[in-house]
């Protein structure tokens, strides 16, 4: 299985921990890459929207191209970031800004719509759950169909501070979710993104997306006619 773990932090503290917890524990043999935000794409989105009319006119292209080349490779995506002030990290949110374009409203990737993710987040207090439902919801737009997530506080400040019990309690969890990470089917994509999918469509039909080449590119794809994304 192809594994890619994005961080969105540089140190590798617990919720760096706990996602290789997790792909480590993936049964067969396994390909993993990771990367590091903010060092591996040190950006904040610009506003600019040259993106819309095609993803190599964003300045930052190289390095986000060098990321979701590995992304549409992987079999299964593992997240983790910090929780910081109740949210994800700013380096993570930048990353989730930096793809817009491959939301399902804009131009989604096909490959999306069969690959597994997690996402992990820790906190010392409150938050981690509200933290990984931002990546989860980026995940969901993307067109991602089997998201699981890992939000937990720790009460700690480092993975070293972390009490044994805590730590046994994530050996279980992890180890839960491995199993079920581990079967190499495929997952299908579910009535809520086909839905949501449908409704894109029929508004990149009427010509309401963000750019005409949004439309030609979902005509290209022949998902304004029968074809799905799902099917491939």
């Amino acid at each position: 299985m192809n594994i890619v773990l994005i961080h969105g932090q540089n140190h590798k503290g617990s919720s760096y921990h706990i996602g290789h917890m997790i792909a480590d524990k993936v049964s067969g043999e396994n390909t993993i890459t990771e990367f590091f935000l903010p060092k591996d794409l040190n950006h904040f989105c610009l506003g600019c929207y040259k993106c819309i009319e095609g993803d190599a006119n964003c300045p930052f292209y190289e390095g986000k191209n060098k990321i979701m080349t590995a992304v549409e490779a992987a079999d299964l995506l593992i997240f983790t970031t910090p929780t910081y002030c109740l949210r994800a990290s700013a380096p993570m949110k930048s990353f989730i800004d930096l793809t817009f374009t491959y939301w399902v409203s804009h131009r989604p990737r096909a490959c999306m719509f069969r690959k597994k993710a997690v996402v992990v987040s820790t906190a010392a207090g409150s938050g981690a759950k509200t933290a990984t439902k931002d990546i989860s919801t980026a995940l969901f737009y993307w067109g991602v169909p089997y998201i699981k997530s890992v939000g937990i506080a720790l009460q700690a400040m480092n993975w070293d501070m972390v009490s044994k019990k805590k730590k046994e309690k994530l050996d279980r969890i992890t180890t839960k979710l491995a199993k079920k990470l581990s079967n190499t089917q495929k997952p299908s994509a579910g009535l809520k993104i086909r839905f949501f999918f449908f409704v894109m469509g029929k508004m990149q039909a009427a010509g309401m997306g963000s750019s005409p080449i949004e439309k030609t590119y979902w005509e290209e794809n022949g998902w304004l006619s029968k074809k799905r994304p799902w099917n491939k």
